[in-house]
C-alpha cells in the first residue's frame, strides 16, 4: 500500500505573515494564489527582491512594527498606530520619541521582567518539588 502525500497550501494571508509582510504591498500573483509549504521555504530560504525590499523597506505589519518599536501591537493601537508603516516611518518615530511610544516601551520592559520572575519562580518550584 502506498500512501500519497499531497501538497500542503496556504492562504497568501498566512504566508505573508509567516514571512513578516503587509500582503497588500505583495505582488499581485502572490496576493491571488495559494502558496505551497515547498515555495514558502523556497522564499524564506531564498527571497526575491520583491521580498527582500519589503523585509527592509516595508510596509511593514502591526506585529513587525511593534516589534521593532519595542511595543505590544495594543500598544501600537493606543498609540494610534492603526495602519502599516515603512521602515522610514518607523524610524522617525523612533527619533521623535513621542510620549506613548516612552510609555509602552516602559510597560513592554515591565511585562518581560514579569515573565522572566514568574519563569524563574516557576523553575525554583519545580527544583522544590523535585527534591521533596
Amino acid at each position: 500500500m502506498t500512501s500519497h502525500q499531497s501538497t500542503q497550501t496556504m492562504k497568501p494571508a498566512t504566508a505573508a505573515k509567516k514571512l513578516g509582510v503587509y500582503l497588500e504591498a505583495t505582488p499581485a500573483e502572490f496576493q491571488e494564489g495559494v502558496v505551497s509549504r515547498t515555495e514558502l521555504n523556497e522564499l524564506q530560504s531564498n527571497p526575491p527582491a520583491w521580498l527582500q525590499e519589503l523585509r527592509k523597506n516595508g510596509p511593514h505589519p502591526r506585529p513587525v512594527v511593534a516589534q521593532k518599536l519595542g511595543v505590544s501591537i495594543a500598544g501600537l493601537a493606543r498609540g494610534g498606530i492603526t495602519e502599516p508603516l515603512t521602515t522610514e516611518q518607523i524610524e522617525a518615530l523612533k527619533q521623535e520619541l513621542p510620549e506613548w511610544l516612552q510609555k509602552e516601551r516602559a510597560t513592554q520592559a515591565e511585562v518581560r521582567k514579569e515573565t522572566v520572575r514568574i519563569k524563574e519562580r516557576d523553575a525554583e518550584r519545580a527544583r522544590s518539588d523535585d527534591n521533596a
